[in-house]
């Protein structure tokens, strides 16, 4: 059975709890918006070399750490196409995730460190 994490948010009228997962998946959508970007990578379970995640699955590609004062910070795996630059992309999509989850969901973004597996193409 999987634990489920999630962020509370107090108001005036009531609660709003959103899971890890709703993170994982904006977090995927924005990173693989991004120009140059291949898609999210993970690594078999065996241990094995680094597999491109199909769409439905790329939040397989994204770790989502909450803190107790309510941030969260993120560790996205990706695939880049080769010859981009890789500081340009990343920063692109630190920036872009950041940017997303934060008008989506009001939770601040503590931080986005991208992980390049792998170089496709």
């Amino acid at each position: 059975m999987r634990t489920v994490n999630m962020v509370k948010i107090k108001n005036s009228i009531g609660r709003i709890h959103i899971t890890d997962e709703v993170f994982t998946n904006l977090a995927g959508d924005a990173a693989t918006s991004c120009f140059g970007v291949k898609g999210m990578v993970a690594c078999s379970k065996e241990g094995g070399p680094w597999q491109l995640l199909r769409r439905e699955s790329m939040s397989k590609g994204v770790k989502v750490n909450f803190d107790e004062k309510g941030g969260v910070a993120l560790e996205l795996h990706i695939g880049v196409d080769r010859g981009v630059n890789i500081s340009a992309v990343s920063n692109s999509i630190m920036n872009e995730v950041k940017y997303k989850l934060e008008k989506s969901t009001g939770v601040p973004i503590q931080s986005v460190d991208v992980f390049i597996d792998t170089i496709i193409g």
